[in-house]
């Protein structure tokens, strides 16, 4: 199944949370507070990584066209976040939660369709957390060497 919408813009990598509140990250042993890694993740979003991902996913997610609206009138696309694991050396991503009364008590929505909504964006921070990692971030590659700092 295929979602026919226009690609939104990325989401904006605020303040970091903590490296637990990720999904995939395993937290590091100690805290580091550099923001060049993050900095780096937000320019690989706007330079493709976000609609790399975004139209893989959208080839194969099963949320529907009015969902999609839903999401996107809740504001819950801004609500991704990226997070480069140190740990790791991979990419974590935190997926907007979907609120329980999302997203009207009048809305057609049931409960079910609401867990369907939350499986579907987190498969699309999965989707775009491979990306960046298979496409963006080159451990070998010169530029990159601050990653192999942390």
């Amino acid at each position: 199944m295929t979602l026919d919408v226009e690609i939104p813009d990325p989401p904006t990598l605020e303040e970091p949370q903590d490296a637990t509140e990720y999904d995939a990250v395993v937290g590091p042993d100690e805290r580091v507070d550099s923001t060049a890694p993050r900095e780096a993740l937000a320019a690989f979003l706007q330079d493709g990584a976000w609609e790399a991902g975004f139209d893989e996913w959208r080839d194969h997610t099963y949320m529907t066209e009015d969902e999609f609206r839903l999401v996107r009138e809740q504001g819950l696309i801004d609500g991704f976040d990226f997070y480069w694991n140190v740990a790791a050396g991979d990419v974590g991503y935190r997926t907007p939660a979907v609120p329980d009364d999302f997203p009207a008590p009048d809305s057609a929505l049931e409960r079910g369709e609401r867990q369907g909504i939350e499986e579907e964006l987190d498969e699309l921070g999965r989707t775009v957390s491979e990306v960046l990692e298979t496409d963006y971030i080159h451990r070998s590659g010169e530029e990159f060497g601050f990653f192999s700092d942390y």
